[in-house]
């Protein structure tokens, strides 16, 4: 059943106090007793301050009032600079409604960049002089839980991943203080029986004392939020503490074992959240990703861990919840209305951390704590996708902004976060309101007398010299925490000699901001274009993520961006007709717009990320030396997915393996029988294609998608399955029952 032999199998400890273990540790229950938590769902609209619990140590809660104010003052500040400058730009001959328009649109989107602009000062002052964590523990006391969703995700990546995590955290020697769970979501009936199969198997290597668990649930009710919340409910009594992953996440055993002795340490933290870097990226897309998260995102987090201090926000994994705390305050309702803005709550995390928060736990980060990592998406297109499901998450949180009893910081996060997708159509608003104003200017009678009464005409002019002083303003605010972030990674010696030195950080750095510059328009149309669907109420899906590295269809390719080259050819042509000084100031955004499609598909290509890679070019210090994590998930992904069961039918799987077959059943939940009268379409079909079936070959070519999830709920119709002779048995057969029947026949 299990066709892989790992040579990087490291048995757990036996644990002394358990049970004797059965013959096969497969066999085992797939999950442990319950140990059911209540997890009521919150009202946004009903809080009062007496129901927040008191504090158990007040001493750890420091207000960072200094942070906040160089935060939210120097943005402020910055912000009140700039808007009067745009002022100035536009006063020369008097302002008109035009005018008015791009003033507005340029103080929102200024304030934007000014505010990240003061949180990344702070950020690089804190890592600039900050402490170092704490060392890992030397005992821990608490039971935690490590669960990793799934959701038709490539079993050998994800159980690759979680084994690898297993053993890291058993060599720190504190591996009796976890269990690990996967909460599978699948609706692929294929992925699910080779879930099934990677689990048996990986029990098996690890041994009989391995408390690694397994549940899928039939219903995805919630999506992920659900998921998490069904563990809470059934299992989570048995764990003061629970670890969420990602799918593609991965984390080092010493960084985990610090997650749980800080939540150990803290009785009033609820969440502690950790920096993720990203990893394993190949595409020249994913390595600019990469590259940027690496050398720039230090210092953002390290901004917002210090102005949020214990009033953070939580993304949604590669962080530690208390489980109690999270099943009492954190039950999800749901929106009234239809999807997008009304149904469940898409973007959850941000949703928990405030809830949590209300009741009166502390959410922070440790963003210098390492040793915690994701990936990211390979191509413009997939992350376009991902950025679809993420801009309605955020502007849903529109409909909760003014829930009552959440603190000012947490309104902060979710404003950051629609605001995050807002600019895309605010910076389109601003393009278009300039291009209005130089083309009256050049082609129609300016708008000489406005509503308020002049004796003089009002002349469309601008300030050109103090134009091009708040153009050089808004671009050094914009590029400082890029500037930033390269400053300490110069300083810091292992990031200098892992990225490749100076020359190499400066070359990769310049390549990053080009890149950046040429697919910030597209991103901007693209966001623009989420934007709009979402306020004309389209839903978004719920399609699993592509995370191997591999090339997009060029059809593909053209088809999402010909209106984007069609809008660049459009800008320039026009912008040739009124002044080409205008396609001068626009060119940047015209590139990238006209080179669309050769962007899209150029950086797709793997191939190309490694010739970047091959000649020192976005190289980050986690590639110079591979994180020993890193190293075993990818070695134990690559043994995994030699074996080819990933992607094999589950019928073809289900009946050349009796072993599998009776372990899934097994597993199966216990039904109430049926009701007479109720017979799902799906089943009726499945069990009529069965019985009219002479082969196994017939019913993998008849049965569709949701016919073979029907089958494999149902043991009666695995029974069928089991039956069935395979097409090559059968032919072998006919010859001699042709003999049998002319020797009676005579």
């Amino acid at each position: 059943m299990d066709g892989v032999a790992l040579s990087l199998v490291e048995p757990v400890p036996p644990d002394v106090a358990a049970p004797p273990p059965p013959a096969d540790p497969a066999a085992a229950p797939p999950m442990p007793p319950e140990r059911r938590l209540e997890m009521p769902t919150q009202a946004l609209w009903r809080f009062k301050g007496r129901e927040r619990r008191r504090r158990a140590a007040p001493q750890l809660w420091r207000t960072p009032w200094i942070s906040r104010f160089v935060t939210f003052g120097g943005g402020l500040a910055l912000t009140v600079y700039g808007g009067h400058e745009m002022y100035r730009v536009i006063d020369v001959g008097g302002v008109t409604t035009l005018k008015w328009a791009l003033l507005a649109l340029f103080v929102l989107n200024f304030s934007w960049i000014a505010l990240s602009f003061a949180s990344a000062v702070v950020g690089f002052v804190a890592l600039l002089f900050g402490r170092r964590p704490p060392p890992p523990p030397e005992t821990l006391h608490a039971r935690t839980a490590v669960a990793m969703p799934i959701y038709n995700e490539a079993p050998s990546r994800v159980f690759g991943a979680l084994q690898a995590i297993l053993q890291d955290v058993e060599a720190t020697g504190l591996g009796a203080h976890f269990d690990w769970f996967f909460l599978s979501d699948t609706t692929n009936p294929d992925i699910w029986v080779a879930e099934e199969r990677a689990f048996a198997a990986m029990r098996r290597r690890l041994g009989p004392q391995a408390r690694v668990y397994y549940r899928r649930r039939e219903k995805n009710t919630s999506r992920k939020a659900g998921n998490i919340a069904d563990f809470v409910t059934r299992w989570g009594g048995a764990y003061e503490q629970m670890v969420v992953l990602d799918a593609d996440s991965l984390m080092a055993g010493d960084a985990i074992v610090r997650l749980a002795a800080a939540m150990e340490a803290d009785p009033d933290a609820g969440i502690i959240q950790t920096l993720p870097l990203i990893i394993n990226r190949n595409t020249l897309f994913a390595r600019v990703q990469q590259f940027a998260a690496r050398i720039y995102g230090p210092i953002i987090a390290a901004g917002l861990s210090q102005w949020m201090g214990r009033d953070g926000n939580y993304w949604g994994h590669n962080a530690i919840i208390r489980t109690q705390a999270f099943a009492h305050h954190c039950g999800l309702p749901d929106l009234k209305g239809r999807p997008p803005f009304g149904g469940h709550i898409l973007s959850h995390d941000f949703v928990e951390a405030a809830l949590i928060r209300r009741a009166g736990y502390a959410v922070y980060m440790m963003p210098t704590l390492g040793g915690s990592y994701e990936e990211s998406p390979p191509s413009l297109i997939d992350l376009s996708i991902r950025d679809r499901r993420w801009c309605q998450g955020n502007l849903q949180h529109s409909r909760i902004l003014g829930a009552r009893g959440f603190h000012w910081a947490t309104r902060q996060h979710f404003l950051t976060g629609i605001f995050g997708y807002l600019t895309s159509p605010l910076w389109l608003g601003q393009l278009l309101v300039g291009i209005v104003l130089v083309f009256q200017a050049s082609y129609f009678r300016p708008e000489y007398f406005t509503a308020k009464f002049t004796l003089f005409p009002v002349w469309p002019r601008f300030d050109a010299e103090r134009s091009l002083a708040l153009f050089a303003l808004t671009m050094a605010i914009l590029l400082a925490p890029k500037l930033l972030g390269l400053i300490l990674a110069i300083v810091d010696r292992e990031t200098r000699r892992g990225s490749g030195g100076v020359f190499m950080l400066l070359v990769s750095t310049l390549f990053e901001v080009l890149m950046s510059a040429l697919l910030a328009p597209i991103m901007m149309l693209i966001q623009t274009g989420h934007v709009f669907h979402i306020l004309f109420g389209f839903d978004t899906g719920w399609d699993p993520q592509r995370r191997d590295d591999g090339s997009v269809p060029f059809k593909a390719i053209v088809r999402r961006h010909q209106w984007h080259v069609a809008l660049g050819v459009l800008t320039l042509v026009a912008g040739l007709m009124i002044s080409p000084s205008l396609v001068a100031w626009m060119s940047p955004t015209i590139a990238g717009l006209i080179l669309a499609i050769g962007i899209s598909y150029i950086t797709g290509q793997r191939w190309l990320g490694l010739v970047f890679r091959r000649a020192g070019v976005l190289v980050t210090p986690e590639e110079t030396k591979t994180p020993k994590i890193a190293r075993k998930g990818r070695a134990l992904h690559r043994l995994l997915a030699r074996a080819g069961q990933d992607e094999e039918n589950c019928l073809l799987a289900i009946h050349g393996d009796p072993e599998l077959r009776a372990l899934h059943e097994a597993w199966l939940p216990t039904r109430p029988p049926r009701k007479r009268g109720a017979v799902s379409a799906d089943r009726a079909l499945a069990e009529a294609k069965l019985a009219d079936a002479e082969s196994l070959e017939d019913a993998v070519a008849w049965l569709d998608r949701g016919e073979r999830l029907v089958v494999l709920g149902d043991r009666a119709l695995l029974g069928m399955v089991a039956r069935l002779p395979r097409r090559a048995e059968k032919e072998a057969e006919a010859p001699a029952q042709e003999a049998d029947a002319s020797r009676l026949a005579s």
